[in-house]
């Protein structure tokens, strides 16, 4: 029963094309990081203002860990326009 599955729905994705043209996948890809850069960014940021009122000294570390995740976003756009 499995293996019918399987082999009707190869042979229906070989028949039907992609699912997304590649501008629209490079779009979801681009957006799918940004999104996630920026959620990533809500529990860092707060973390690292926190740390920066109990210790100045901490700016340089929350500074770079605030920055991090969207080093995702600047790489999956330099993806997009080399592809």
């Amino acid at each position: 029963m499995f293996e019918n599955a399987l082999a009707l729905s190869q042979v229906v994705l070989q028949e039907s094309g992609p699912a997304l043209e590649p501008s629209a996948a490079a779009a979801l890809a681009v957006g799918l990081a940004a999104a996630g850069a920026g959620y990533a960014e809500r529990g860092i940021g707060s973390a690292a203002v926190g740390a920066m009122a109990e210790d100045e000294d901490l700016f340089v570390n929350g500074l770079i860990l605030t920055v991090l995740p969207e080093t995702l976003v600047i790489l999956a756009l330099v993806v997009v326009f080399l592809v």
